[in-house]
């Protein structure tokens, strides 16, 4: 080897020692972070943030490649994350807190605020006019774990009414109009864009069932594993980065928002149109999941005691 190319393989090798170096200094997500996200379902109004990131290269500055999933429910989404299918779940802290009680080694990194945009739904000649009239009803639930269905037994029980008393049948949230108007149910427990379209069917809103855990409450979380978030807070910091440009984004341009999630959720656009864009924010405190630790803990839903602040781990 002579001087000169010594010289410059030298050089190559300190510069890329250097920018290793200089990336683990500064905390920076590595292009080759493959993250998985798994969907609690298909795409819907609260989704439009993360898909506008993935659409608009968000993540991919951030040093993120990031596959999304559909998923089957929150419980179904958070289990696949335990299992080491997916690093982050969307979907229910209810889902989650129960099966960290259970033993899963589940965390939560984030929260996206989501509030106003579920209602129990019945038809119009239903005679149910207020929630205590559902005793003894069947009401549809995306599942029995979901936290808009706690939040409706919650709801029942400070209102008087034995949550036993309804029968709750799991239907996906597509399906829930159709076995309405059928008359297999009495209610159902929507959020939008589907609840857009059962109002706009006729048929009448009871309320935010969510309203009965407090004024304001969150629900929709990121979920991972606490191992791995304990040792990848970059990818957690890059993460959420990613998905507060895709936040100023989707509030400066929300007709892109909307025309993306009609090419990912393929929903008509008439019906994306009416969609409230959700209120994202992304930071998150133990006290914000206690509430749900609370509710399930009063509806005897917890099988185990669990500390709020060791379900929590954040980028910094």
């Amino acid at each position: 080897m002579n001087r000169l190319t010594k010289r410059i393989t030298t050089a190559a090798l300190s510069a890329a020692l250097g920018l290793t170096v200089g990336q683990l200094l500064l905390g920076e997500a590595r292009a080759e972070d493959d993250v998985r996200l798994r969907l609690n379902w298909m795409y819907y109004g609260s989704h439009a943030g993360f898909a506008l990131g993935k659409d608009k290269g968000y993540y991919k500055e951030q040093g993120i490649n990031l596959d999304i999933r559909s998923g089957n429910g929150s419980g179904s989404a958070h289990r696949l994350v335990a299992n080491g299918d997916s690093t982050f779940s969307y979907g229910s802290c209810a889902s989650m807190t129960n099966l960290a009680a259970q033993g899963a080694p589940l965390i939560s990194v984030a929260v996206i605020d989501a509030m106003g945009t579920e209602a129990i739904i019945v038809r119009p000649d239903a005679n149910v006019k207020k929630i205590t009239d559902l005793k003894g009803k069947a009401i549809a639930a995306p599942t029995v774990g979901a936290v808009i269905h706690v939040a409706t037994l919650y709801w029942l029980k400070k209102n008087g009414v034995d949550p036993a008393s309804i029968r709750a049948v799991e239907v996906p949230f597509p399906n829930m109009g159709d076995q309405l108007k059928a008359g297999n149910v009495d209610a159902v427990e929507a959020l939008e864009p589907f609840t857009g379209a059962l109002l706009a069917a006729g048929n009448v809103s009871l309320g935010d069932p969510l309203l009965a855990a407090g004024d304001e409450v969150l629900f929709p979380f990121w979920i991972s594993d606490g191992a791995w978030a304990r040792a990848n807070r970059p990818v957690i910091k890059a993460w959420i980065d990613a998905l507060t440009a895709a936040k100023a984004d989707m509030d400066a341009n929300p007709a892109d928002a909307r025309a993306i999630l009609v090419k990912y959720s393929r929903l008509p656009p008439e019906i994306v149109a009416k969609v409230p864009l959700p209120t994202y924010r992304f930071t998150i405190k133990p006290d914000e999941l206690g509430v749900w630790i609370d509710v399930l803990k009063d509806l005897g839903q917890l099988s185990a005691t669990i500390d709020k602040a060791k379900i929590v781990v954040t980028a910094q």
